[in-house]
């Protein structure tokens, strides 16, 4: 009896815990399948690809691989932009270790396409696309050769590295290869819808919220943490961008010509000084520019300073070097620096042109610089005695006038100079003209 007791009570056992580990493991893996206790990042990639829109993924990924996220999610909306940026963010992206997804939820064009094809997965809502990549100058023309194949090769690369067809990528910045099928004949850059992403494998599924796009990775339960841009960043991006900077250039030159012009120092000043701030500012924040760059814009502004008020010329030439040095130092494109330059440059000569014949140099710093006195005789200054009284006289010639001479006019001798013609000694004439002290005469012919 007591056997049978200890074999009931082992069978009891052996069946509770068995009982215990498949219950305990059906909700570990139901857990699992559903992303319970993992950390998921949400980062938006909106608006223009620029460098500002790099250090701000390079923050948040920083901060998703130091809170171990076990997954990313880039939410994209962009019709592109710079191709560094991109290929900036790209590198960021193939060095993250935890699992990353592109979830497209208008477009992903040009650079756009290039960030998605660095992720691990792409999702799309439906009615969204992503592709036409060629590269485009800032005038909207074509890039050079040698930059359009740089570019495709780096598509290619970003598709192969995830595992996709790089024809598809390279058709998106080719417009050679003809992929008519799919919308794209030869001459057009491609450009997939989601259908078509899905059809060749660039997209993993076709998903209308975010809601879904977690239960399609089995994430639903996971802690999601979603970032934003800070203001600073915020403020960066929107410096840095390629049609701004020309515009913040301008901006300081014309401020400070026209409070070159202003007497004391007012708003054009402030303006000028102002768009130079906001320039190294966003410049800074977005890792472009560092403090070398500030001090030695600051010693180029005391130089011109110092040349304005002791004229000599070097200073001011070394001190507009080091302005010109410190944006260059500032730019990862001295392309697009020498061309925002040069716009400011001719804006600003076209104000000093302008304000020159409209206000001269009476006002403002040129009061100080430059001599506005003129020497009058009723202060005393005489460079020559002007004798316009003696126009009319008549004398005679006391020397030949060759045709200067010397002739006398009521016992007073003078020097004298003929229109031109000879005229000979003791010959009456007669002063037409005083200039100065150059007095001219004509001889008086008898009737």
């Amino acid at each position: 009896m007591k056997k049978h007791v200890t074999l009931l009570l082992l069978s009891i056992s052996i069946i509770t815990a068995v009982f215990s580990f498949t219950t305990g493991s059906q909700t570990q893996v139901l857990a699992e399948e559903n992303g319970e206790g993992k950390l998921v990042y949400v980062i938006p990639i909106e608006n223009e690809v620029e460098r500002g829109l790099e250090a701000f993924i390079r923050r948040t990924t920083t901060e998703a691989t130091e809170a171990n996220a076990d997954h990313i999610i880039f939410e994209i909306n962009t019709p592109g932009g710079r191709v560094d940026a991109a290929e900036y963010i790209g590198e960021i992206l193939q060095d993250l270790e935890m699992e990353t997804t592109s979830f497209i939820t208008v477009r992903a064009l040009s650079a756009g396409s290039y960030i998605a094809l660095n992720t691990d997965n792409i999702y799309m809502k439906p009615q969204t696309s992503m592709g036409a990549s060629g590269v485009i100058n800032a005038d909207g023309t074509a890039a050079e050769q040698k930059a359009q194949s740089a570019w495709i090769a780096s598509m290619r690369g970003a598709a192969s590295s995830k595992g996709r067809d790089p024809l598809y990528a390279e058709a998106m910045a080719n417009a050679g290869i003809d992929l008519a099928e799919y919308g794209a004949p030869e001459g057009e850059f491609l450009t997939l819808d989601a259908n078509y992403a899905v059809d060749v494998e660039y997209a993993q599924g076709i998903v209308s919220h975010r809601t879904e796009l977690l239960n399609e990775l089995l994430l639903s339960e996971a802690e999601i943490i979603e970032t934003e841009p800070t203001a600073a960043e915020g403020i960066a991006r929107f410096l840095t961008n390629p049609v701004v900077v020309p515009i913040l250039l301008s901006l300081a030159s014309i401020g400070l010509i026209v409070e070159l012009y202003s007497p004391g120092f007012g708003i054009p000043g402030s303006i000028g000084i102002a768009s130079l701030v906001l320039y190294f500012y966003g410049h800074i924040v977005a890792g472009l520019a560092g403090y070398e760059a500030i001090v030695l814009l600051l010693l180029g502004i005391v130089l011109i300073i110092i040349e304005i008020f002791a004229p000599g010329g070097i200073l001011g030439f070394i001190g507009i070097g080091a302005i010109v040095g410190a944006l260059f130092m500032s730019t990862d494109d001295p392309g697009h620096m020498a061309v925002s330059i040069a716009i400011a440059l001719i804006a600003s000569i076209i104000v000093a042109v302008i304000l020159f014949k409209t206000i001269g140099l009476e006002k403002g710093v040129f009061r100080h610089v430059i001599l506005n006195d003129s020497t009058t005789t009723e202060q005393g200054y005489v460079s020559s005695i002007n004798r316009s009284e003696l126009i009319g006289q008549e004398g005679m010639t006391v020397t030949p006038l060759r045709p200067s001479g010397s002739a006398e006019f009521e016992e007073e001798r003078l020097d004298v100079v003929s229109e031109g013609s000879f005229i000979n000694v003791n010959t009456p004439i007669k002063i037409i003209k005083v200039e100065g002290s150059r007095i001219v005469v004509r001889e008086v012919k008898n009737i």
